[in-house]
């Protein structure tokens, strides 16, 4: 090969090395700009990890619980015993299922009063035996169907919701995909709430809010915008504690990644918490939800 043609083929690999580069970092710039729906679609990917897999990253010995003792077995809610760094902890979270048969099988991940039910039956065994909580969240929201109606589910909701207030238990919850209005808040009071950095929390669904305010579905990515539904803007507003980073273009992408991150942000927030006396993390826990939605301060008192 002469001299010119290996400069030659030195610039063709100089110019393939520029532009490799360059697509790297326009792809960099578009996945840490996402908007609102952008980050919505992506909590919404089939391929995301989902309850189970976290189970096999990160914990071992997990045993599952079933039932209510009541009435049935929710498949849309996974409850079970295990071991997170060789600590016993309790988890309890959503599973939609992968493929048609086992979403069909879980309902989609829409929990019935049931699930809500057999949740509750697992954090006070988890307080019975000091055992702290894990719960994942990943649901459009609680199964509004007759059957789920008829069966309490406003009151199995609302009763989650005063006995995780009170849990005498560290709480540690993350938003993995949807966090979907009460069905998700049903498992969500916790002493550190944590948030996929593609994972969306709010208390109804784009498209539920565009069909209400401008009765058009179509106004969803609107709606998104306005809902300010994203880690990043719950963070902003303290309702959330930690943002966990996902690989470009998603957790799906590289579950380990994602594991790995998760892992470290679930053991951080486990010391903060359960170094605390029972008394202090029950007030610091109501006043956590107490403060949130106050975006002015009060007023100072006139002096006489």
């Amino acid at each position: 090969m002469d001299d010119m043609s290996r400069a030659a083929n030195g610039g063709t690999h100089q110019e393939l090395e520029r532009l490799r580069h360059e697509v790297a970092d326009l792809r960099r710039d578009f996945y840490n700009n996402l908007g609102p729906w952008q980050r919505t679609q992506l909590s919404r990917h089939p391929q995301r990890p989902n309850l189970l897999d976290y189970v096999r990253m990160l914990f071992t010995d997990f045993s599952e619980l079933h039932g209510d003792r009541a009435f049935a077995d929710d498949q849309a809610m996974i409850c079970g015993m295990a071991r997170f760094q060789g600590r016993p902890v309790m988890i309890v979270g959503q599973q939609k299922g992968r493929d048609t048969r086992e979403r069909l099988a879980r309902n989609f991940g829409q929990a019935k009063p049931e699930g809500y039910r057999k949740a509750l039956r697992v954090m006070e065994l988890a307080a019975k035996f000091n055992r702290p909580v894990f719960c994942f969240i990943d649901t459009t929201g609680a199964y509004a169907g007759v059957d789920a109606e008829e069966r309490g589910q406003a009151e199995a909701i609302a009763r989650n919701l005063r006995e995780l207030a009170r849990l005498a238990v560290p709480v540690i919850v993350t938003i993995t995909g949807e966090g979907g209005s009460g069905g998700a808040l049903a498992i969500a009071i916790g002493d550190r709430i944590l948030m996929l950095e593609n994972s969306i929390y709010s208390v109804i669904s784009p498209e539920g809010c565009a069909s209400i305010m401008w009765r058009d579905t179509t106004k969803a990515e609107t709606a998104a915008e306005a809902l300010k539904i994203t880690a990043q803007d719950l963070l902003r507003m303290k309702i959330i504690d930690e943002v966990v980073a996902e690989p470009e273009g998603g957790a799906h992408l590289d579950p380990l990644a994602v594991a790995r991150s998760l892992g470290g942000a679930l053991a951080r927030s486990l010391d903060q918490v359960a170094v605390l006396p029972v008394a202090m993390m029950l007030e610091q826990r109501y006043q956590k939800y107490r403060v949130m939605g106050q975006f002015f301060a009060a007023a100072p008192a006139a002096s006489s």
